[in-house]
């Protein structure tokens, strides 16, 4: 299992996450990140790191 967090300091709203992987996160209503599912594993926690893979402020931590 893995832990997934967003640093809102950093995160400038590209989307890129919420793209990749609308199961893991969101967007607020200014287009900023927020984790759907804090805790994840399997196919989830892949999808997370390639999330967190894409964004460009690397404002989003994936940990075991």
């Amino acid at each position: 299992m893995a832990r997934v967090r967003v640093d809102p300091e950093l995160c400038v709203g590209h989307g890129r996450c919420y793209m990749l992987a609308p199961e893991v996160f969101d967007a607020d209503d200014d287009g900023h990140c927020v984790i759907r599912q804090e805790v994840v594993d399997g196919d989830l926690e892949v999808k997370a790191r390639v999330g967190a893979d894409n964004c460009p402020e690397l404002a989003i931590t994936v940990d075991n």
